[in-house]
């Protein structure tokens, strides 16, 4: 009887330990996405807002996949009041959305075209959202 008992133990250990191997990989490439929290700071200067996730301004935020840039660009648009919808890091339609609404809105406030409206978070929009997001950061 004990080692009936012994060989359900090892086939159990066995099968947690395959399991907790091959697990990471199952979940390689995956889009699924969960919910980022958004840990705002300015700049030492004061002029640019950050999220905790990307610093940089060049990355453009993926739609098909979690990125760092699109959990940033997320938080900085909901931080200026452009609601990307959850913050998860998947830059979908919502998320671009929510970022032509920001861009048409910085190109009427300064009263000519700052950056193109296109929902894209690049190299014209990156400033521009880190420069309103360190206003309503405090």
């Amino acid at each position: 009887m004990a080692s009936r008992r012994n060989i359900a133990m090892a086939l159990t250990a066995a099968t947690l330990i395959a399991g907790t191997i091959a697990a990471p990989a199952a979940f390689a490439g995956t889009t699924t996405a969960q919910a980022y929290t958004c840990h705002y700071y300015e700049s030492g200067t004061g002029v640019y807002g950050y999220a905790g996730y990307y610093t940089g301004n060049t990355v453009i935020p993926s739609s098909t996949g979690v990125s760092s840039s699109g959990i940033e660009a997320q938080c900085l648009l909901k931080k200026v009041g452009f609601d990307p919808g959850t913050i998860d890091g998947v830059f979908g339609t919502k998320s671009k959305t929510a970022a032509k609404a920001f861009q048409s809105y910085v190109n009427d406030r300064s009263g000519y075209p700052v950056m193109t409206v296109d929902g894209i978070v690049g190299s014209e929009t990156w400033p521009n959202l880190r420069y309103y997001a360190a206003m309503y950061i405090y």
